[in-house]
């Protein structure tokens, strides 16, 4: 007996040679085979359709299996044996919770007495894992999008992918930045920061290959605090630069952009000391450090007076 039958609803108009990291987009509507056709699941209720990346080790393989028998539009059945869909009520599990709070998620714990106590929160699901069925997948292919064709995330990549995606997203962050699109740019650099972060932690701290990939990392971390001085984010551009000034103490543009942000979170002796520092070891800087600080000055002087004036109102009420 064949554990896989396909029934063509609608032909496709668009024939797909799947390659390993082919990302297809397909809805799925998951039913039993009783007389009903009792629906367990359907991606059009979940609000979006499904995504996954052949050759990624899906929980769901007869999934993976099924699309590449497909073209694209086309929409059939296919009636799955029981063997081949055991994993099923976690996957849905996971679906069905997926963007939701941790506070909203059921019972998630899968050691074998908890899961045969409590389930995994679903009646419909643990009856499933009780009683394994056949089960009937409608598929509509809506996309399939060759690994060339679209950004990889960083999951999807191999260690020598994501070395080479750095500089490839520090220059998309630069040209962001050029168009002043500030928040498109830091969260550019930020997924940039994240990959090299990645990277380190396969290597020993302070070995050669760690020490240039933190030498990768301080350039975006320096450019992401930018960004977010300019959307005046002061305390996040302080906590980038202490990063950076912990691995290069004499860092020109951390101690600058730091003593700015100090600034705009009204700490004056920790913007003085930054600025006057920055300024020390690039004379350049002395004339735009002079004016910031007395800028500062006046505006601290000016705060303190309407304060002041607050209290002696508060004292005289």
């Amino acid at each position: 007996m064949e554990k896989i039958i396909k029934k063509v609803l609608h032909t496709g108009n668009k024939v797909v040679t799947f390659v390993p990291g082919t990302k297809v987009v397909f809805h799925f509507r998951t039913t039993k085979c009783d007389p009903s056709k009792t629906v367990i699941d359907d991606s059009r209720s979940m609000g979006k359709p499904m995504e996954l990346v052949l050759g990624k080790q899906f929980k769901l393989e007869v999934w993976e299996v099924i699309v590449q028998k497909m073209a694209i539009n086309e929409v059939a059945v296919f009636t799955v044996d029981k063997s081949l869909v055991n994993p099923y009520p976690f996957v849905s599990k996971t679906l069905r919770e997926a963007g939701k709070p941790s506070g909203e998620k059921r019972n998630h714990h899968c050691c074998g007495v908890t899961l045969q106590n409590e389930g995994i929160g679903y009646d419909d699901l643990n009856d499933l894992i009780k009683n394994p069925q056949n089960l009937e997948f409608t598929i509509e292919l809506l996309q399939a999008v060759l690994p060339h064709e679209y950004e990889k995330e960083s999951w999807q990549m191999t260690e020598d992918e994501k070395l080479k995606n750095i500089p490839v997203l520090r220059e998309k962050g630069n040209t962001q930045f050029r168009e002043k699109d500030y928040e498109a740019a830091a969260n550019t650099y930020a997924q940039a920061i994240g990959i090299v972060e990645q990277l380190m932690l396969a290597e020993k701290p302070n070995d050669s290959e760690w020490l240039n990939l933190n030498s990768m990392k301080l350039p975006l971390l320096l450019n992401y605090a930018q960004c977010k001085l300019l959307n005046k984010e002061y305390y996040a551009v302080i906590e980038h630069c202490t990063t950076v000034l912990k691995s290069d103490p004499d860092n020109v543009k951390a101690l600058y952009r730091r003593g700015k942000a100090h600034i705009g979170a009204w700490n004056e002796n920790e913007a003085i000391a930054d600025l006057t520092r920055a300024a020390e070891l690039d004379k350049s800087l002395q004339s735009a450090v002079n004016k910031e600080l007395q800028s500062f000055a006046l505006a601290v002087k000016e705060r303190n007076k309407v304060q002041s004036k607050k209290l002696a109102n508060m004292f005289a009420n």
